[in-house]
């Protein structure tokens, strides 16, 4: 593994309990940052902290609530003076279905979790990192924002606009030392594929180049570097992790 220096600083990951948030918050660890896991299951949030050999803190966030990710935010800040990174990961996929079939309460929920709440917790942590003079925020998007994946429309319309999220952030903070970018994954095997339908999941894979899904691990190292000091001239961009099935 190649060495990442993320000495000292201080990161968020949201949906860090599982999947590509707990690859990423190990990822920090092994560059010596420390990883606070934001997560809206408090037993899945220890056994992930236990997974992690307790080198890692937890809070229980409910992401679309704007007064709870406040004070989560305050309290980041007040145990360790500042929040240097943010990687926005917590989503759901809503199941799958026809878009004229899709419940409103649900296409309303994916759109709330999946590109309201990095709003929120962006809103709240970009003041403290615009003081600081630094700051590194990485959205975990995803190809189908960028394609539109069929029998995905609420999923699909929420990564598109969390990539739009991030390339308006990202200018909005130019010259501020807080940098702002995202990824774009295609499928990885992880606790999410219990969502979907098998047929969805053997679309999805039918369309990657490489013929296999993304591992976590390659993800967190992608969101390791764009959290680093290394990345310095990238902002409000879109990296593609993919696996040659977008790329641009």
């Amino acid at each position: 593994m190649n060495q990442i220096d993320l000495n000292g600083r201080v990161a968020i990951v949201t949906g860090g309990a599982r999947g590509l948030g707990e690859a990423t918050a190990k990822r920090f660890i092994e560059s010596g940052a420390h990883a606070v896991i934001w997560d809206i299951d408090p037993a899945a949030i220890d056994a992930a902290i236990a997974r992690l050999g307790g080198k890692a803190s937890g809070q229980v966030v409910e992401l679309t609530n704007e007064a709870v990710v406040g004070q989560a935010a305050d309290a980041v800040r007040d145990q360790f003076g500042k929040i240097d990174i943010l990687v926005n990961n917590a989503g759901i996929t809503g199941g799958n279905g026809k878009t004229w079939e899709l419940q409103p309460d649900v296409w309303r929920q994916v759109l709330e979790v999946n590109l309201v709440a990095p709003y929120l917790t962006s809103r709240a942590v970009v003041p403290g990192m615009i003081e600081k003079g630094y700051g590194r925020i990485v959205n975990i998007a995803s190809i189908a924002g960028k394609e539109g994946n069929p029998n995905a429309s609420h999923y699909s319309a929420s990564k598109a606009g969390l990539i739009g999220l991030t390339k308006s952030l990202g200018k909005e903070l130019a010259g501020t030392g807080v940098l702002v970018n995202a990824v774009t994954p295609a499928a990885a095997r992880t606790p999410i594929f219990d969502q979907m339908k098998q047929e969805h999941i053997d679309y999805m894979l039918s369309k990657i180049p490489l013929n296999r899904f993304l591992e976590p691990s390659e993800a967190a190292a992608m969101i390791a570097w764009l959290s680093s000091e290394d990345c310095s001239f990238s902002t409000g961009a879109v990296f593609d992790l993919s696996g040659g099935r977008a790329v641009y």
